[in-house]
């Protein structure tokens, strides 16, 4: 998976990236490789909003897009309940395609049942 930080107004340290690896490694594992992960991390400037760090990401999967959103005071607690919540999501979804495949009958194929192959009885005397 591949996985692209993005900072708004803000600079993005090694740190912040090494901590966003491991806490999507598990989100990782339950997807494909060809799934692409943005995660965008700012700072809320409205001094009333006592949550200011906010994480937000967005996975992009074959035929969906997950997205998650969590504010809070410190950012590394944001990308950690951010990626809690993503990981919730990817495993309802993986859960609801397996029930799909696992229950999906068989698409318009119905089995004929063979005729017996006995010969017609006398049919030409009629009463």
């Amino acid at each position: 998976m591949r996985i692209e930080v993005k900072g708004r107004n803000m600079s993005i340290s090694e740190d912040v990236r090494a901590h966003v690896d491991r806490r999507f490694r598990k989100v990782a594992s339950q997807v494909s490789e060809l799934a692409e992960l943005e995660l965008e991390l700012f700072h809320e400037r409205n001094p009333s909003i006592a949550d200011s760090q906010v994480a937000e990401a967005t996975l992009h999967l074959k035929g969906v897009t997950l997205r998650a959103r969590d504010a809070s005071g410190d950012l590394l607690h944001s990308i950690n309940r951010c990626a809690d919540e993503l990981a919730v999501q990817v495993k309802r979804h993986r859960d609801k395609r397996r029930k799909r495949r696992e229950f999906r009958s068989p698409t318009g194929r119905v089995d004929p049942v063979p005729h017996p192959t006995t010969p017609p009885e006398d049919i030409s005397s009629v009463a």
